[in-house]
């Protein structure tokens, strides 16, 4: 067994039962090093360059995820933490639902870990764009951590979306420009996903 899995057998012997994610914020364990692992951009987890085939073995080690205010992700237990390697987002959202609950439109997106999250003040959906200029659209999983929101399920948010016509405040030839945003609503918030 190497150094690096036996690191991994020593991990996963600390981590409880947990039903989702575990206490992370509330230890304060010794900083124990790098692991050879990595979340690549589209979700997937690999170990010592190998992917990691076993959904039951991902659910684990995300439920023990966290990130630090020095913007990096650690795998913590209460007796250690060990850096990993993160590309883009944590998590991946594959699936969205929209229902009606008491007169409010709820959006609960599904993970590619399993977990779900619904969108609302404290769970909130952000569109940004990447370095080629492409909507980038995340929804806020959990103590900064996030999901990116993947393209067909960000087709299927455009398609529920409304078109807002807003002034944005600026004024040209003495006139206010009106600008019109895709939005959302989710549990009593709104979310912006673009401009038309």
């Amino acid at each position: 067994m190497t150094k690096q899995a036996s690191g991994t057998e020593h991990i996963l012997s600390q981590i409880g039962q947990f039903k989702g994610p575990a206490p992370v914020h509330e230890w304060d364990p010794p900083y124990c090093g790098e692991m050879d692992m990595r979340i690549a951009a589209d979700g997937r987890w690999y170990h010592e360059g190998s992917p990691i085939g076993r959904p039951q073995l991902v659910r684990l080690f995300s439920s023990i995820l966290r990130k630090d205010p020095d913007g990096y992700h650690y795998l913590v237990t209460p007796a250690e933490k060990v850096r990993i390697q993160v590309d883009d987002c944590p998590f991946v959202a594959q699936l969205m639902d929209v229902e009606e609950v008491g007169g409010e439109s709820q959006i609960t997106f599904t993970l590619n870990t399993g977990e779900t999250v619904t969108a609302d003040a404290n769970h909130a959906i952000e569109v940004t764009v990447d370095d080629d200029n492409q909507p980038h659209p995340t929804v806020h999983v959990r103590d900064g951590l996030w999901a990116l929101i993947s393209r067909s399920v960000f087709y299927s948010l455009v398609e529920v979306a409304d078109q807002v016509s807003r002034d944005d405040g600026k004024k040209a030839n003495n006139n206010n420009q009106i600008k019109t945003e895709l939005v959302v609503s989710s549990s009593g918030s709104e979310f912006v996903l673009g401009t038309v």
